[in-house]
């Protein structure tokens, strides 16, 4: 069955017929990928072949050197902000389906998204996804949009929120148009599944039911100027091998068609929720091995778009995925309507990592990866295209370490405990001399010493 541009029968084709790759052929592809510019999406299936285990540690360490090359030891930091629970989708894997009966109903008034704000603000945090249903009683847009003012309104002490990003249903190109107006970041969207069939099972009411909108859901998001776009895919509802190749697919088109395509791919898994069979018992799912497997191909092949890491996993899951090729992470989630502020736990999904943004920070740190709270790249304007212009030459580097470091440094100086500031501190001075310009080195300590005497906000 072809639906659009994802073409199911060559895929199911080839996974039924194929080989997995000998060795000259799997080391010639992996040789073309230590370039650094990404492996054709052909030779990315030939990956997904892949099941030797030999093979597959020359696939993982080819993607830890890629992540090493290209983005080094930093790791982005963001949160969750989940403002609805209301739905009229009735999503079987989803405990904020409209048939569950299990869990209470909330949308937040905007004081309360104030409050949620805060709550994140005084962690530390300055990047949010915004989550919403479709259960809401007024235009889910309108919504959001007031949501998105309320949220880029609060200032509390040194602290604020400088980017918003949002996950929000399928939208028509005008009200796409708004959205972008409000001044978000990266709007997300996952299709959950590509296989057609599964996605109608999957979601039997409701208009997530229809598989074509949301497919086409980026087309007019980037018709509609928004050139940061994430999509991602709810691993364990299909064969992962399909939902690569079709992902892989839909990257292809947005580049085909806006000539760039997503700037994040999320990986998350399906964890227990309330009230849902499918999610306790996933239809196919996926071992920790082919995991790596998959973040590792997808690393290889789109080596300058970021990947995104949930607290859906757990502490040492999450651990061994960054050298492997992820990019960014949430730290201190919670996935229910005011659960920052109120501390209730009536959440989406199960999450595997409990810790506070501190606690991840600490351990990112032990690590030697540097947290960055980095919004550069979005307040300059060094999106989509622009982004990949910079980003293709290993240019985006001279930017990216160093705002990392000094975003860093502002949180050891206003959030940070005594033993966290004090190996942040250590951490931040022995990543100064791998910046690759001597001038960048010097702007980079001009500014550290400026956020030690107080100014706020700094980056190249």
């Amino acid at each position: 069955m072809d639906t659009g541009f994802i073409d199911h029968q060559r895929i199911n084709t080839y996974l039924e017929n194929t080989a997995p790759p000998q060795q000259a052929e799997l080391d010639e592809i992996l040789s073309h990928a230590r370039e650094l510019q990404g492996i054709s999406f052909e030779e990315a299936e030939r990956l997904l072949m892949v099941e030797d285990r030999e093979h597959l540690a020359a696939m993982m360490e080819t993607a830890r050197f890629i992540k090493d090359e290209i983005y080094g030891r930093r790791l982005v930091l963001f949160a969750p902000l989940y403002v609805s629970n209301l739905c009229n989708n009735d999503c079987l894997y989803c405990a904020f389906r409209r048939s569950n009966a299990h869990i209470p109903r909330r949308t937040l008034t905007m004081d309360e998204v104030r409050k949620e704000t805060e709550a994140l603000v005084s962690q530390g945090h300055k990047r949010v996804l915004l989550v919403s249903g479709e259960g809401l009683g007024e235009s889910a847009l309108d919504y959001s949009l007031r949501a998105i003012e309320t949220i880029y309104s609060v200032k509390q002490g040194n602290g604020e929120i400088r980017r918003i990003n949002i996950n929000i249903a399928p939208l028509s190109v005008e009200s796409f148009r708004r959205l972008k107006s409000s001044g978000i970041g990266t709007y997300q969207l996952f299709q959950e599944t590509y296989h057609g069939d599964t996605y109608r099972v999957m979601h039997p009411s409701g208009p997530k039911s229809d598989y074509v909108n949301h497919l086409t859901a980026m087309d007019r998001a980037m018709e509609a100027g928004i050139d940061d776009v994430g999509v991602g895919v709810l691993f364990g509802l299909y064969d992962y091998r399909f939902e690569v190749m079709a992902l892989l697919q839909h990257i292809r088109h947005l580049e085909d068609v806006f000539g760039v395509g997503c700037h994040t791919i999320s990986v998350p898994r399906l964890e227990p929720a309330t009230g849902s069979d499918v999610a306790a018992n996933p239809p196919y799912p996926v071992n920790d091995s082919d995991f790596a497997k998959i973040i590792a191909i997808l690393r290889i092949t789109v080596p300058y778009t970021g990947m995104i890491l949930s607290t859906r996993e757990n502490a040492e899951t999450r651990r061994r995925a960054f050298s492997l090729g992820i990019s960014q992470i949430s730290a201190g989630s919670r996935t229910n309507p005011g659960g920052y502020s109120s501390g209730e736990a009536l959440e989406q999904f199960s999450l595997g990592d409990h810790r506070s943004l501190e606690e991840v920070i600490g351990d990112m740190v032990a690590q030697g990866y540097i947290p960055s709270f980095c919004t550069g790249c979005y307040r300059l304007g060094r999106t989509g295209q622009d982004f990949m212009d910079l980003a293709k030459p290993g240019l985006i580097k001279h930017y990216c370490l160093p705002n990392a470091i000094t975003s860093f440094k502002e949180y050891l100086v206003n959030y940070a405990g005594k033993d966290t500031r004090r190996a942040g501190e250590a951490l931040i001075e022995s990543m100064i001399g791998d910046i690759p310009k001597a001038d960048v080195q010097a702007k980079t300590r001009d500014s550290l010493q400026r956020i030690e005497n107080g100014e706020q906000d700094l980056y190249l």
